[in-house]
């Protein structure tokens, strides 16, 4: 199973949980208050995946490891392809 399936699996779940408690589908003794915060729990859901989600941007970014080899590999590329285009008759500005 995919990382794909398994997340649409995963709310798919909770999304027919949620509709259920909402719509009454099944029956609970749920209290008015608590139907409250079942009515507004994927809202809940959705901010705190998304401050995960920031958070763990953030963090990827604040660690980012700078890759010094691969740098210079990639200028010393860069001068071959600017040798090789000034052979065949490009100029650079």
């Amino acid at each position: 199973m995919t990382k794909l399936l398994q997340w649409l699996l995963g709310v798919g779940l909770l999304l027919g949980m949620w509709a259920c408690l909402v719509w009454d589908l099944v029956p609970t003794q749920l209290t008015p208050q608590w139907k409250e915060v079942v009515w507004v729990a994927p809202m809940y859901l959705l901010m705190s995946f998304a401050c995960y989600s920031l958070a763990t941007i953030g963090y990827r970014v604040a660690t980012f490891n700078d890759c010094e080899d691969a740098a210079k590999e990639l200028q010393q590329e860069i001068e071959e392809a600017r040798r090789d285009l000034a052979k065949k008759g490009l100029k650079f500005s």
